[in-house]
């Protein structure tokens, strides 16, 4: 837990220096409120050994809508180290201690899941962060998986589409993208089916214990595959869009999986890297750039061999995000 222990404390001050900053941004609406969590999580993930493999990129163009699969705690660091996002969580995540308050600072949009009646504000609430001029994501399982598959989206909260475009005398379009996220290795051991659930946090898993787990375990091997954006008018049906943007994902999070697998088989690649087509060159984050002498990110050796990590994976069941 020597490792785990070094990650807290670097992280902790961390926060402790940039939390001014981004406080101040929040209150005088600066643009460093947006910019400051994106290199605040870049930081975050070489701490923690995060290597990010991504294919394809997001779309520049806005108003932006992200749907994505949702398979850890992890996925909010990986996908803010890539760009400015604001995320949609279910609002009992706003009362975690600590999580809750990182959240408030990252201008989570807080839901209640569990109101059907209260959809309607909701996607009012992310419309209107659409057009300001954030990019908003969206777990649109509404829960977490073990990482193996992709759960049916959820149309709901698609229909923030229609109200932005509604209350907007600017935009006629709103671009959806889909994005895909695959765990692919842990402490250069490629994660099979079974081995996944150690980065997976989904069914009864408590947040803490699996935090500390990934932490003492070395470096994660991410691929982050982002899906063509498409331009939607008034006239496009939420039901469609949600399905169109799911068999993408499923696509990209099966090819990324299938191929770190075969390319290990295979010998091509070393354990715990993705193989990517040659006509896709990936962005890496490369945590040595932001090396420590608390969390050296630059080599990580195995703490265990696949013979020695059971295979046997939990009775899955879904957790409300």
């Amino acid at each position: 837990m020597i490792r785990a222990s070094s990650i807290l404390l670097a992280f902790a001050a961390l926060t402790l220096v940039l939390l001014p900053f981004q406080l101040a941004g929040m209150v005088f609406g600066l643009r460093l409120q947006r910019s400051l969590p994106h290199w605040y999580h870049r930081l975050l993930c070489a701490l923690i050994g995060v290597r990010i493999r991504e294919i394809g990129a997001r779309s520049a163009a806005s108003p932006a809508l992200i749907l994505s699969n949702h398979v850890s705690w992890l996925d909010i660091c990986v996908i803010s180290a890539l760009s400015p996002v604001v995320f949609v969580a279910k609002r009992e995540v706003a009362g975690w201690p600590l999580f809750g308050w990182l959240a408030r600072l990252q201008r989570t949009i807080f839901i209640d899941r569990q109101a059907r009646h209260r959809t309607g504000a909701a996607s009012r609430e992310i419309a209107g962060r659409l057009l300001e001029g954030d990019a908003v994501v969206l777990f649109a399982e509404g829960t977490s998986s073990d990482g193996n598959r992709v759960l049916p989206f959820r149309s709901s909260l698609v229909g923030a589409v229609h109200h932005a475009l509604g209350n907007s005398t600017q935009h006629t379009l709103v671009n959806v993208q889909p994005m895909s996220l695959a765990y692919v290795g842990l402490s250069g051991v490629p994660l099979s089916r079974g081995l996944r659930q150690r980065v997976a946090w989904y069914g009864d898993a408590e947040l803490v214990p699996h935090l500390l787990a990934v932490l003492a375990s070395g470096a994660v091997d991410v691929t982050v595959s982002w899906g063509a954006a498409t331009a939607y008018d008034m006239s496009a049906d939420r039901k469609a869009i949600t399905r169109d943007a799911e068999r993408s994902v499923r696509r990209m999070t099966a090819a990324a999986l299938r191929g770190a697998a075969s390319a290990h088989l295979a010998g091509q690649v070393p354990a715990g890297h993705n193989a990517v087509p040659p006509h896709a060159p990936p962005h890496r984050i490369d945590p040595c750039k932001f090396a420590t002498s608390a969390a050296p990110a630059c080599a990580f050796p195995p703490s265990a061999s696949a013979a020695t990590i059971s295979a046997s994976a939990p009775t899955w069941k879904p957790r409300a995000r």
